[in-house]
């Protein structure tokens, strides 16, 4: 950004025709110092960022307005609460642009909706949160009174009592753990490094295994779980189909099986002869004796047949 563009973006280009007299930029150009925020600067209406104080549900679609939510509110004085303003905001809904009106309420400290919304009520148990109940309104009142604080200080003291022994212990444990800064600091480092090499490990063994991702370790629940899971291998698959073959076969088909069986052998052997045979002629290797035995028995059966 060149010199006369910085000098216009700050407001403190002064043009040529300006003149002293006629008083600062914004009344030579007749424009106020805010600029749209303070287009309705005469009736007492500045635009403001104003953010809501809690969640509030739109009185005009339903839908929660979240709490930290910003809006382009119109701020106006609407009164006094002694000599403390009393401020009005007047914003648009995001959801369907319903108007939502909020005040402040000096007297309890606290933002009031007047009209367009409606507060959402959340209400938490003491012993939930974990914090300590105030006293009501009423209570704190009474706790100027001497004669009240009198009569319930008996009851305080005895739970003073009743909570010091437990304080004590805390304090104690406290002071044990964080005596030694240096072993402490020793001790996490340690862990951090132990953390760091298992990882380390975990990522290498996941790579081998063709991951793209780390594993956790594995548990005991893991363990349970995949005990309970069992695949069908090929084995229990063709003992299966073995034993539905035998189911479906019939029982008398016995001598059919085993002629069948005892020809297929014999065709077997007769290429095992046939083979031998032809490299026997051809100046091959000797036959086996197991070769030799088999032509045998198949001249045998032959001579037999004839």
């Amino acid at each position: 950004m060149s010199s006369l563009a910085a000098a216009r973006a700050d407001n403190f280009y002064y043009p040529p025709e300006w003149d002293p007299s006629q008083g600062s930029l914004n009344k030579f150009h007749g424009q106020h110092a805010l600029r749209e925020r303070a287009r309705k600067i005469d009736q007492g209406i500045l635009i403001i960022r104003f953010e809501m104080p809690f969640h509030v549900w739109c009185g005009g679609c339903n839908s929660m307005i979240a709490k930290g939510v910003r809006f382009n509110s119109e701020k106006k004085q609407v009164g006094n609460y002694y000599s403390t303003k009393i401020w009005s905001f007047t914003m648009k809904s995001p959801c369907c642009k319903h108007e939502i009106v909020i005040q402040t309420d000096p007297k309890n400290c606290e933002y009031v909706i007047i009209s367009g919304a409606q507060k959402k009520v959340e209400e938490f148990d003491v012993e939930d949160a974990e914090t300590l109940e105030l006293p009501a309104d009423e209570e704190r009142g009474k706790l100027a009174d001497p004669f009240y604080r009198l009569e319930h200080q008996e009851g305080d003291l005895q739970k003073k009592k009743e909570a010091e022994p437990v304080l004590v212990r805390l304090q104690r444990v406290s002071d044990a753990r964080h005596s030694d800064d240096y072993a402490l600091n020793k001790a996490l480092r340690a862990k951090l490094r132990f953390q760091k090499k298992r990882v380390a490990e975990e990522e290498v063994a996941c790579r081998k295994k063709g991951l793209g991702f780390r594993l956790l370790p594995a548990t005991e629940e893991d363990a349970a779980t995949a005990s309970h899971v069992k695949f069908s291998s090929k084995f229990d698959r063709n003992r299966k189909d073995k034993r539905a073959m035998i189911k479906a076969a019939s029982i008398f088909s016995d001598s059919f099986g085993s002629n069948k069986k005892r020809m297929e052998l014999e065709s077997k052997r007769r290429k095992i002869c046939a083979a031998a045979a032809s490299n026997l002629l051809a100046g091959g290797f000797k036959p086996s004796s197991w070769a030799q035995s088999s032509v045998s028995k198949s001249a045998s059966v032959s001579r037999r047949k004839c």
